[in-house]
C-alpha cells in the first residue's frame, strides 16, 4: 500500500504551504513583548507587559492551520489502490453457453430442461437491460449463435429457437464453447461471465477450465438427481444400450468436484427467481473484480478526512473564534460562484456529465440529456427517452465508430434505412471486426430491400380508373386463366415462405462443422 500511495491531484499539495505562513502570522501577532521592543527599553519592557492568564489550550491559529492542512490532503485525492469504474454492473458482458446435448430434451423437469433453460434467458435479459449478452450453443461442437450485443429482442429471437436437433455433431464439449467464448471477449477487448447453463460437465473439460480464468465462469446445473427420460422431436423416447429408456441423471457430485477443482461458482437450477438473482450477483462481481485488477481507475480516498474536518470545524464555535474561521470560509466563497451563477446548489459538488448520469440511472432520461455535456451520452439519453431525431442530431457532431454505429441505430428508429446502412458501414470502416455492427448492418440492408420492393410494387400498380370494365364470362373457365391463377398463387406462395431461426441455425452450424474438419 505504502509503494502505490500517491496523489491524483499533486498540484493542491503546494497550499501545504499556506498553514505554516497562518502560524507564523500568528505567532508574531500574538507576541507583545515584539509589538513595543522598539519603543520601550528592555530593562522597564519586562516589569510593565502583563502576561494574559487563563490562555485556552487551543489556539484558532492552530484550528485554522489544521483545517487547511487536512483540506488541502483531502482535495489533492490520497489513493494507494485501485477500483472498478461506477456502474459496471449495469454493462457487465455475459456469454451464456447453452448446452444442447441429447440429454438437454430430458423432461425431468417440467417441459424439458432445453426449455427451462430458455425461460432462465429470458429471466436473465430482463433483468440485465442494456448489458451486451452473446449466446453460444454447443454440443459435440461450440458455435456462436448471437454475438455480444444489447437487443435484448435479438437474443430472444434467437434463444428461443435453440433446440437439441439443429446441432451438427452429437455429444458434449465443454472445451471447445469455452475456447469459443474466450475468443470472443478477446476479440471484443474487454473482460465478462461465461455462464454455462448444463445437465452437465464431463472430465475431459477440467482441464480446460482450470487454466481458463475461473473468476470469470458460473455454471448452473439443469436438471435433477433422480433423471428422467429423454423425448425426441416424434413424441417417442431415447433408449440406452441395453434397450431400455435412458434416464440421465444430474451428477450434483460432479458440478460440486467442477467448483472444488477449478474455483468456478456452481449451483443448481430452482422453480423460482433464486438462481438468476445469484448469477446476476456473481456477474456483477466477476466484472467489477476484472475491472479493478485491470486498473481503470484510482480510488480517491480523499473523502475519509471529512470526518476530522467536520470534528475541527465544531471548536469554531467557541468564543472569538467564530471570526477567524470566518475568514477562511469568505476566503473560499469569494472563490467560488454565487448561486447565482451556479445552475442549482449541486452543481457545487457534481459535474453536468455525472448529474446526467444520476438522472440516467434513474430512468430519466429526458432530465438527464438536458444535463449531459459528452455528446455521446447525451445522444444516448435523448435515444432512450425517444427523441431519435435529437439523438441522431447529437451523434453526429462525433466521428467515431461508436458514434456512426449509434446513428445507424437511431436511423433505423426513424425508418431511414437506407441512412443506417450508410452508417452501420461507415462504422466497420473504422473498426472492421466488430460483430454488432456487422449484424445490425445486415437487418438494416434486408430492411432496405423490403422498403425498396414495397415501393417497387406500388410504382407498378395502376393509379388511375380505367375508362370501361368489361367481364368475359367465356373466358373465366379458360385454360389460360386457370394456368395464370396457378402461377400467382404458386408466386405468392413462394414469397411467405419463411426460414426458421432454427432452420438458419441448424445450416449454419453444419457448414461450420464441416469447415473445422481436416
Amino acid at each position: 500500500m505504502i509503494t502505490d500511495l500517491h496523489f491524483l491531484r499533486p498540484w493542491w499539495l503546494v497550499a501545504l504551504l499556506v498553514p505554516p505562513l497562518i502560524l507564523w502570522l500568528a505567532a508574531r501577532s500574538d507576541d507583545i513583548r515584539n509589538r513595543w521592543k522598539g519603543m520601550i527599553a528592555p530593562h522597564l519592557l519586562d516589569k510593565l507587559i502583563v502576561e494574559p492568564a487563563g490562555q485556552g489550550r487551543i489556539n484558532p491559529s492552530w484550528l485554522l492551520a489544521g483545517l487547511m492542512a487536512l483540506g488541502t490532503i483531502a482535495a489533492a485525492g490520497p489513493t494507494w489502490q485501485r477500483e472498478a469504474p461506477p456502474f459496471v454492473e449495469d454493462t457487465a458482458p455475459l456469454i451464456i453457453a447453452v448446452d444442447l446435448s441429447p440429454t438437454m430434451d430430458a423432461i425431468d423437469i417440467s417441459p424439458s430442461r432445453i426449455e427451462r433453460a430458455k425461460l432462465k434467458i429470458r429471466d436473465i435479459l430482463a433483468a440485465r437491460p442494456g448489458a451486451k449478452t452473446a449466446i453460444v450453443a454447443y454440443a459435440g461442437s461450440a458455435h456462436l449463435v448471437v454475438p455480444l450485443t444489447e437487443d435484448a429482442s435479438l437474443i430472444e429471437s434467437y434463444s428461443d429457437a435453440l433446440a437439441t436437433r439443429i446441432m451438427p455433431k452429437p455429444g458434449k464439449d465443454t472445451s471447445a464453447a469455452l475456447a469459443l467464448s474466450n475468443n470472443l471477449f478477446k476479440t471484443e477487448g474487454m473482460a465478462g461471465t461465461i455462464l454455462f447453463l448444463t445437465d452437465g460437465i464431463e472430465p475431459a473439460a477440467l482441464d480446460a477450465l482450470k487454466a481458463a480464468n475461473a473468476n470469470g465462469i458460473v455454471v448452473l446445473g439443469i436438471g435433477t438427481a433422480e433423471g428422467g427420460p429423454v423425448k425426441t422431436a416424434d413424441g417417442s423416447f431415447l433408449s440406452g444400450a441395453g434397450g431400455g429408456r435412458l434416464l440421465p441423471k444430474l451428477d450434483v457430485e460432479a458440478l460440486k468436484q467442477v467448483q472444488s477443482a477449478t474455483g468456478a461458482d456452481v449451483a443448481t437450477i430452482t422453480d423460482d427467481d433464486t438462481d438468476v438473482r445469484w448469477i446476476i450477483q456473481r456477474i456483477g462481481t466477476n466484472f467489477s473484480d476484472a475491472q479493478a485488477s485491470e486498473g481503470n481507475r484510482w480510488r480517491d480516498a480523499g473523502w475519509w478526512l471529512i470526518a476530522p474536518v467536520a470534528l475541527l470545524l465544531a471548536f469554531s464555535f467557541r468564543r472569538g473564534w467564530v471570526v477567524r474561521v470566518g475568514a477562511l470560509f469568505l476566503a473560499i466563497r469569494l472563490l467560488t460562484p454565487s448561486p447565482a451563477e451556479a445552475a442549482d446548489f449541486m452543481d457545487l459538488w457534481l459535474t453536468p456529465d455525472q448529474r446526467g448520469r444520476l438522472a440516467f440511472e434513474q430512468n430519466d432520461f429526458e432530465r438527464a440529456a438536458g444535463h449531459f455535456r459528452d455528446p455521446m451520452w447525451k445522444g444516448v439519453a435523448h435515444y432512450r427517452a425517444g427523441h431519435f431525431q435529437d439523438a441522431l442530431d447529437t451523434f453526429a457532431a462525433v466521428d467515431t465508430a461508436e458514434s456512426w454505429y449509434n446513428q445507424g441505430n437511431t436511423l433505423l428508429h426513424l425508418g431511414k434505412f437506407e441512412g443506417a446502412v450508410a452508417a452501420y458501414q461507415k462504422a466497420l470502416e473504422k473498426r472492421s471486426d466488430w460483430p454488432d455492427a456487422q449484424a445490425d448492418l445486415i437487418i438494416a440492408e434486408r430492411l432496405l430491400k423490403e422498403q425498396q420492393d414495397k415501393e417497387q410494387e406500388q410504382q407498378q400498380e395502376p393509379n388511375q380508373k380505367p375508362d370501361s370494365v368489361q367481364f368475359d364470362d367465356k373466358g373465366k373457365q379458360g385454360k389460360e386463366g386457370q394456368v395464370s391463377i396457378a402461377e400467382q398463387t404458386s408466386e405468392m406462395w413462394m414469397k411467405n415462405i419463411q426460414v426458421s431461426p432454427a432452420d438458419l441455425m441448424a445450416r449454419k452450424f453444419a457448414l461450420e462443422a464441416q469447415g473445422s474438419k481436416p
